[in-house]
């Protein structure tokens, strides 16, 4: 499936070095961007390289240049979407109470509710397409880990402030949350309808809130 992209056999996946000079961190990340784009719109074994390269302004001895194979560059493509969702995504990273989560859960619910339904998850987008693929799989676990773990810690500040009860998990709860807004985002995004979201969502809310203090 990753020939689809056009990249050769004979390159390597052995990660090339960081660009040493800003010209070529920029042409790196212009490729970065522009397979994040692209791979996005189209899905990761639907995108050619032709379009990816096209839309970057680079050619392909840059791309070779710059990615030791294709894995690398999705890999790539993989961390830029990490970015991208901890970017736009309503952050966890002040939520220290009970009511701050709430306000989290307000806000993820509004950016959302679209009149297409919610934005599709940058992450589990790829999930499907992954899911078979062994060296690739763990890399979008990894970011998927990346993300939760903020939830975790405002588990776990919550917990500090003596709203959670001290038997409780903070790792569970990300993970029950987690899971809510994965299964609400991608029912919601096949039925063009947010109140698959919001039910998740709210679902979640009411059994994490039997652990209040």
């Amino acid at each position: 499936m990753l020939e689809s992209l056009g990249l050769a056999d004979d390159v390597t996946d052995q990660p090339a070095a960081l660009p040493t000079t800003a010209r070529g961190r920029r042409r790196r990340e212009a490729i970065v961007d522009a397979a994040t784009e692209v791979m996005h719109a189209n899905g990761i074994f639907q995108s050619s390289l032709d379009e990816v390269l096209d839309r970057g302004g680079a050619g392909k001895s840059q791309l070779y240049h710059y990615f030791g194979g294709k894995q690398e560059l999705i890999r790539a493509v993989i961390e830029r979407q990490l970015e991208n969702v901890l970017a736009t995504e309503p952050t966890f990273d002040s939520v220290r109470t009970w009511r701050g989560l709430e306000q989290w859960r307000d806000a993820f619910l509004a950016r959302h509710a679209t009149e297409s339904g919610p934005l599709g998850c940058r992450l589990g987008k790829f999930a499907g397409e992954l899911d078979n693929d062994e060296a690739l799989r763990p890399v979008l676990v990894a970011a998927f880990e990346e993300w939760r773990s903020h939830m975790t810690a405002a588990f776990a500040r919550i917990q500090a402030r003596g709203e959670l009860r001290v038997d409780v998990d903070p790792e569970t709860m990300s993970k029950s949350l987690m899971a809510a807004i994965q299964g609400g985002l991608l029912l919601g995004r096949l039925r063009r309808d947010v109140d698959a979201l919001t039910h998740s969502i709210e679902m979640a809310f009411g059994y994490l809130g039997t652990f209040r203090v």
